[in-house]
């Protein structure tokens, strides 16, 4: 059974994001105390950076907690100014894209929690994108996963390719 509790100072911070929008620092919390459904874990940004693209989801609700640091929360194609102490809710709903931006120049760190759902559509406006995932397991590999990105205007029909035989 995994600690109920870890404290800020022995978190582990991974690097995520690739390019020059997008990179980021996490460290995993939720699973790794036990918790089961929600997720959570801490974000450090640097300046300029964003952890992820600007997404909604059908049925994941997110919030964030700033605990560091200002930037800018971009929703529903406005721009809010965030700083230290902002609570921020993302629900699920596919005309709420939202995304966290540093636009300081000093670090930017929040905490992240979100249902843990094993099924999502994720929209990604930006970049015409979606994204459908179930997961069974926790291992990425494992065949009973499902995970698809694609364009939407690369979409077929419901009954291309079907046959009547």
């Amino acid at each position: 059974m995994p600690n109920l509790i870890i404290n800020k100072e022995d978190l582990e911070f991974s690097k995520f994001g690739d390019g020059e929008q997008f990179g980021a620092e996490r460290a995993e919390v939720g699973a790794k105390i036990g918790a089961n459904k929600l997720g959570y874990g801490v974000v450090r940004l640097p300046p300029g950076k964003r952890a992820w693209p600007y997404h909604a989801h059908h049925v994941i609700e997110e919030a964030f907690f700033i605990l560091a640091g200002h930037g800018t929360l971009r929703h529903a194609d406005e721009h809010h100014p965030v700083r230290e102490g902002d609570f921020i809710c993302a629900p699920p709903d596919p005309t709420q894209p939202h995304q966290i931006i540093n636009t300081s120049d000093e670090a930017l760190t929040y905490i992240a929690i979100s249902t843990n759902e094993s099924t999502d559509i994720c929209l990604y406006p930006d970049s015409d994108k979606f994204g459908v995932w179930h997961t069974r397991s926790k291992d990425r590999s494992d065949p009973k996963n499902f995970h698809v990105f694609s364009r939407k205007s690369n979409g077929v029909d419901y009954w291309d390719g079907e046959s009547d035989e």
